[in-house]
């Protein structure tokens, strides 16, 4: 069957949205997971640098071992697992890395990145860049894994 009138097409919309949004067979494995959102929750513009070598297999602030290809970083008081779009003012290169130690204890940064992101937006032959850093914001999303067939008899 074919819609062409925006009327009808309008009255379709209503009905798919019911069809979907009633499923009964919702999943006790079903999970939620993360999007950002495109709009950050804060901004923050100053001066980056890059960390690694004798900080590899350390451990970082919030427990984990620091690796050189996660794409992390350090700063000094936003909250452990903050997501953080930072862009390279100086080539506008973007990376998104995830907060997971303290620091910089330098005067005048507000992030040390992992060497994996620092090579992502291109500052490693700069070592300091002039960076903007912007806190992304969850969107949860519910997930359905495909039904089994014993869930659809």
């Amino acid at each position: 069957m074919r819609f062409t009138s925006a009327p009808a097409r309008l009255l379709l919309l209503p009905v798919l949205l019911l069809v979907t949004g009633c499923s009964s067979l919702v999943s006790s494995s079903s999970r939620v997971v993360a999007l950002y959102d495109p709009v950050p929750r804060s901004i923050e513009t100053g001066k980056a640098s890059y960390y690694g070598g004798r900080w590899i297999g350390r451990l970082t602030a919030n427990g984990e071992h620091y690796h050189s290809t996660d794409c992390t970083a350090a700063h000094k008081h936003l909250p452990f697992n903050t997501m953080v779009r930072v862009t390279n003012l100086k080539n506008n290169k973007s990376v998104i890395v995830r907060i997971n130690n303290r620091g910089p204890y330098a005067k005048g940064r507000i992030l040390d990145l992992s060497i994996v992101a620092a090579k992502k937006i291109e500052m490693i032959g700069d070592g300091i860049v002039p960076i903007r850093a912007e806190v992304l914001k969850k969107i949860p999303v519910m997930t359905k894994p495909n039904r089994q067939l014993s869930e659809v008899q």
